[in-house]
């Protein structure tokens, strides 16, 4: 269902579209979570060490690729906004191209720098072919990755957020029914849970497809398949910052990565069970930010700075809400919910996830706030400032872990106090930046009008 955006109660846009977006990233995140927990108890240790030692691999990749759809999308949303379908239809068209290009370019690189990449981040020898294999198989999906994060995107920014949950939890169902054949039934190991996690994919992207071809706004006529040039520049100008910037804040986790891969398989198992966690704890903020963004891009694209400054307000009121309940469940049942993971006789790496609970739940409020900025600022179309952002999440990550580790030997917990301390920085650059491009922008748009 398409929703205009720049008419309405904010709050009540923003609640209706965001609610069941919350819903389905939540089973998305299951995709994984599904993995990690058919490995962990089915396979073993090793198998969840395995997978798990591949996450920040994989976010590189999938970041840079989810920034390049959300940067696409906003620009999608702005002329949807600004009412010019045709001009609309052009853009989606042109984005659809772009997608498909660099699907075939992400593919090939990603194939041939995997090997390299896992032994720069030191994975540990025993877990090493499995982790090879697991990630080589992500990566020879990466078309339907592509396929299905374009066209979410175009969904998203046409304020169609209904459809993205029913496809989601369909394909989750059988991305879980999937796991348990082809890693229990099959006993094909981590490459079951990879395969099950790529064709669970290439069918949320079929279900999209079918959905946006039966869209009356998007009824293609005669000129509007043509690839245009200043279209193309458009959309790189706005997702190659974001996918950079996710790109950016990926090497901070390989880095980290590296680190904890030095300290053992079951400091490994443990930072994946937490990090599994803490993707589903993440996902209402996130989700938040992701409304507020495709929320100040249809405003923008309407002129509405008035109901922009209103939304961003509600948002930070949400998120702040929000987090301290989330926050509150990891401090209080970290040890119980890491267990899911593990069989009862792995109680070492059960102790050894809550220290990195019991700091993300702690400082979620800040992460919610850094959401609520950056998706703000990348739809103002300022996604210079929120890459540079990812680069301070880098410098910070690195420099506090290199300091704990090596002048404190603070071991792990100097890696889940570097990643909150990334969080601090990076929220308070885009905080300043964000009131600085809020005051400047009716002036702007006085100047191109």
């Amino acid at each position: 269902m398409v929703r205009n955006m720049t008419k309405g109660s904010p709050v009540k846009l923003l609640l209706a579209f965001a609610l069941p977006l919350l819903v389905a990233n939540v089973f998305q995140q299951l995709y994984s979570v599904a993995d990690a927990m058919v490995l962990g108890r089915g396979v073993g240790v090793n198998a969840l060490a395995a997978a798990g030692s591949t996450g920040s691999v994989h976010f590189f990749v999938l970041g840079f690729i989810n920034g390049l759809t959300h940067g696409y999308s906003i620009l999608i949303s702005q002329r949807f906004g600004a009412g010019d379908e045709s001009d609309m239809r052009r853009t989606v068209m042109n984005a659809g191209y772009l997608g498909f290009m660099s699907a075939a370019v992400i593919t090939a690189l990603s194939l041939i720098f995997s090997r390299p990449l896992m032994t720069l981040m030191g994975t540990p020898t025993d877990i090493f072919d499995d982790a090879l294999l697991y990630i080589r198989i992500i990566f020879i999906g990466i078309f339907t990755t592509v396929f299905y994060n374009m066209l979410s995107s175009i969904l998203r920014a046409l304020g169609d957020s209904m459809s993205p949950l029913i496809i989601i939890l369909i394909s989750s169902a059988v991305n879980i029914g999937l796991d348990i054949l082809f890693v229990m039934a099959f006993k094909w190991g981590v490459a079951g849970a990879a395969w099950a996690t790529v064709l669970a994919q290439l069918l949320s992207g079929l279900m999209c497809l079918f959905v946006l071809r039966r869209m009356p706004v998007l009824r293609f006529k005669t000129g509007e398949k043509r690839m245009d040039k200043s279209i193309i520049f458009g959309l790189l100008k706005l997702g190659l910052p974001v996918g950079i910037m996710n790109s950016i804040t990926a090497i901070g986790g390989m880095i980290l990565q590296g680190i904890v891969n030095s300290l053992g398989s079951t400091i490994v198992a443990a930072y994946t069970a937490g990090s599994k966690i803490f993707g589903l704890a993440e996902q209402p903020c996130n989700i938040i930010g992701l409304s507020l963004g495709t929320y100040v891009g249809q405003n923008l694209g309407a002129g509405r700075v008035d109901r922009i400054k209103v939304g961003v307000r509600r948002c930070i009121l949400m998120v702040l809400i929000v987090d301290f309940f989330i926050g509150g469940a990891m401090i209080l049942f970290g040890r119980q919910l890491t267990a899911v993971f593990v069989s009862g006789v792995e109680q070492a790496v059960i102790e050894a996830s809550y220290p990195y609970l019991l700091c993300c739940g702690a400082m979620m409020w800040v992460l919610g706030l850094l959401f609520v900025y950056r998706f703000s600022l990348q739809s103002l179309g300022d996604t210079v400032v929120p890459m540079l952002s990812g680069a301070l999440e880098l410098i910070l990550r690195i420099s506090v872990v290199l300091v704990l580790s090596k002048v404190f030997n603070l071991g792990f917990l100097s890696i889940c106090i570097a990643e909150v301390s990334a969080w601090f920085g990076a929220a308070a650059l885009l905080c300043v930046t964000y009131y600085i491009r809020i005051h400047k922008l009716p002036e702007k748009l006085s100047a191109k009008s």
